[in-house]
């Protein structure tokens, strides 16, 4: 019984290591790094101008992408010990004045819409509230953290009101459908721990676009880097280093609340405005 124990557990090491090796070694093919939390920065690359307000803005392919893993969320009931989508790519640029991030990853199927039954992509970023630390995710008590959420059927409503603009205003076939109104695909939300999660009374500060091609979601966060709400908003601030965490939502294999991917802190480093 000890030697088949010790056998199995030898295969399963090995499992792991062949796994890894081809993690690494997709990731290698595309010129990613394969990067853990542990002294890792993300940089926040300071440039000229606008900020790009979508995916696939040129300008994005000015800066190296950091692969983030993922593992599943384990911590609290429900746990999810095993997510589908086990990487996402960061990039962010800012301009002084406002900051921006390009979060892309694998994604088979496109759910962007909320029915009973069915359930949405989605990906968040979390930012400390204030210099101490704070759970990854979702805060903790007097450590609370500000949560940006954008949901993939959120940018549908956003992306069929305004398809029904254009064609009302070329004089089209109109199609009648309900379509909610949205200030913003991203919900800007408070932490202070499980079950605490609130939306906060002001909405549209946080702003996304996304759209879904060849497997491959690519979301696009922007906010301004100066704080409205001081003990509500993430303090962003050129020249510091601060931290960032992440979470991903695959609706196809029935991802919700804290049924999801997880990343723990990473260093956030935004550029000083004096490299301008």
């Amino acid at each position: 019984m000890r030697m088949t124990l010790l056998d199995n557990s030898r295969a399963r090491l090995f499992g792991l290591l062949c796994g890894l090796i081809v993690v690494a070694s997709v990731l290698g093919a595309f010129g990613i790094p394969l990067v853990s939390s542990e002294g890792v920065t993300i940089r926040s690359h300071v440039i000229h101008g606008d900020l790009p307000n979508t995916a696939d803005d040129t300008a994005w392919n000015n800066v190296s992408p950091i692969a983030i893993p993922l593992s599943g969320q384990v911590i609290t009931r429900p746990i999810w010990p095993e997510p589908t989508v086990r990487a996402l790519t960061v990039r962010s640029l800012h301009n002084g004045t406002e900051i921006a991030f390009l979060l892309e990853w694998q994604d088979n199927t496109k759910n962007d819409r909320l029915t009973p039954g069915t359930f949405r992509d989605g990906v968040a970023l979390g930012f400390p509230l204030g210099d101490a630390p704070a759970f990854f995710c979702m805060g903790q008590l007097d450590h609370y953290i500000n949560i940006w959420h954008w949901k993939a059927d959120w940018q549908s409503d956003i992306d069929r009101r305004a398809a029904r603009a254009t064609e009302k205003k070329e004089g089209g076939v109109r199609t009648f459908e309900v379509i909610p109104r949205r200030v913003s695909s991203v919900e800007d939300l408070i932490g202070g721990g499980f079950s605490t999660l609130t939306t906060k009374e002001r909405q549209g500060r946080v702003q996304g676009q996304a759209f879904w091609k060849d497997g491959v979601w690519h979301v696009v966060m922007r906010r301004p880097l100066a704080s409205d709400e001081q003990e509500n908003e993430a303090t962003l601030v050129p020249g510091r280093v601060q931290t960032v965490s992440f979470a991903v939502w695959n609706g196809e294999n029935k991802e919700r609340n804290g049924q999801k991917a997880v990343a723990p802190w990473f260093q956030l480093s935004i550029d000083p405005v004096a490299k301008l």
